[in-house]
């Protein structure tokens, strides 16, 4: 007997019952970019590894432990994309648009990085994000803020969770504090975790991310950021701060939240949840002024955000938003070889008359009390019965499955407009 297959662990399998609840959250997003007017992109999946050492940074753990590469035949280093952000920025490069007046775009699609795995996160996970290029100023930074206000609230969310943000300067003001940031840690080095130590010299910033609870105090005790930052740089964080007043958008200034990945300066949030344990961010972004430049472009400002699918999912089920899948409006009954092959020719009639019918046609033939078991158990509203007395008579029987209306005849022409009250019940709900 041959092995049976399964699926790589962390790649999971999306089945019927569930895909329902991904359709609504993507008809979310598209609803709200194009209400914003952002455009769609698609990118590959695969890339040059170089792209992903180059804009993520080298000693990022997406980088050195996340990536899942591999040489291929024609000897190239290649890299399944762990996020968007850096193919967004090389196809405007490519392609010139990053250079032809401000962009606007969204994605939606599968990411890989190979880590370890917890609630809601996947190997293979999908993310939606937004990029903005060639606006220097904070209003784009608040309108994209906005945006994901506003999906929030469409997906029914947004009083769980809630807005971080904070200030990371320009690179230079970044490598003055970095400095001071690493003289007070190498201080204390001996009370800083495994993870910590590794990070202290590749990546110092990302010590202050840290969930241990035992580094907490330490953590308070370190150089502030703030103290680096120039007029500039201080003037447009409060310039997004007013702006998100005038918006009415809640939000706390966290000094300590920073980014993973090198390419970000200025500008950093998070939307986070009390609702999925530890791992608490839903949506995270921010501004990278400098990332298309890093990738051989010209300076091009650019800002944008991206949030993981599988984990707005498990939040939208979580607060008890989930919808279950429309079932049909009606289940066609087939009795007899005759009325099987007129049912599929009325089926295709019906649909083109209503385009909004949601009608399951019963196949496999099977008794009468069978057939209206699979009609009662697919939960569509009615039963409708074709058999050879219907045939001759041009109607059929429409027997309620989910009401006391009992069962009536309706002739072929009416029927139709008989279904069609159920096609405008669904539609108003």
């Amino acid at each position: 007997m041959s092995e049976r297959l399964q699926s790589l662990s962390g790649m999971h399998d999306v089945l019927p019952e569930d895909v329902h609840a991904w359709q609504r959250l993507e008809a979310g997003v598209r609803e709200v970019m194009e209400a914003y007017g952002y455009a769609e992109i698609r990118t590959p999946l695969l890339e040059h590894t170089a792209l992903f050492e180059r804009s993520l940074g080298a000693a990022t753990d997406v980088v050195e432990k996340e990536m899942y590469t591999f040489v291929d035949r024609d000897k190239r280093s290649l890299t399944l994309r762990p996020e968007n952000t850096a193919s967004c920025v090389r196809s405007g490069i490519q392609h010139g648009f990053v250079y032809q007046g401000p962009s606007r775009l969204w994605y939606m699609g599968p990411m890989f990085r190979h880590e370890r795995q917890q609630k809601g996160r996947y190997r293979q996970f999908s993310q939606f994000g937004v990029e903005a290029f060639g606006l220097p100023d904070p209003d784009i930074e608040a309108e994209i803020i906005a945006l994901g206000q506003r999906l929030w609230k469409r997906l029914g969310i947004d009083r769980d969770v809630r807005l971080e943000i904070n200030t990371l300067g320009t690179a230079a003001e970044r490598a003055a504090y970095r400095a001071r940031l690493v003289d007070y840690l190498q201080a204390c080095e001996g009370d800083l975790d495994a993870d910590s130590r590794r990070r202290l010299h590749a990546n110092p910033l990302r010590v202050l991310d840290s969930k241990n609870p035992a580094l907490q105090g330490l953590i308070e005790e370190a150089p502030r950021l703030w103290d680096d930052l120039g007029s500039d740089s201080r003037r447009h964080f409060e310039h997004l701060r007013a702006l998100l007043d005038a918006l009415d958008v809640d939000y706390r200034v966290v000094p300590r939240l920073v980014r993973g990945l090198d390419y970000y300066s200025h500008t950093v949030f998070e939307w986070v949840t009390e609702r999925l344990g530890a791992q608490g961010a839903v949506c995270a972004g921010g501004r990278y002024d400098g990332l298309v430049e890093q990738l051989g472009g010209k300076p091009t400002p650019g800002v944008g955000f991206a949030s993981g699918m599988e984990r707005l999912l498990l939040l939208i089920a979580e607060v008890g938003k989930a919808v279950e899948p429309p079932a049909p409006h009606a289940y066609l009954v087939l009795l007899g070889e005759r009325a099987g092959a007129a049912g599929l020719a009325l089926a295709e009639r019906l649909r083109d008359e209503l385009p909004g019918l949601r009608l399951r046609t019963h196949c496999g033939g099977g008794s009468v009390k069978s057939q209206m078991r699979r009609a009662d158990r697919s939960g569509a509203q009615v039963a409708l019965i074709l058999g050879e007395a219907e045939l001759d008579g041009r109607q059929i029987q429409v027997k309620a499955l989910r009401s006391d209306a009992g069962q009536r005849s309706v002739a072929f022409a009416d029927l139709a407009a008989h279904l069609d009250d159920f096609v405008a019940a669904g539609a108003a709900d």
